[in-house]
């Protein structure tokens, strides 16, 4: 599964890992996550992330 990164901090979300802080398990996928899911670091949407090279 592909890693995304906040473009605004640079926060990475790693889908193996998930983010059990925020309530997203391990192994869900950037695409699954739920519509309303912020960056836990700086609270940018979904929209602001892009695809870690």
């Amino acid at each position: 599964m592909k890693k995304y990164v906040c473009s605004v901090c640079g926060w990475e979300y790693d889908p193996a890992a998930g983010d059990p802080d925020n309530g997203i398990a391990p192994g869900t996928a950037f695409e699954d996550l739920p519509e309303d899911f912020v960056c836990p670091v700086c609270g940018v949407g979904k929209d602001q992330f892009e695809a870690a090279e």
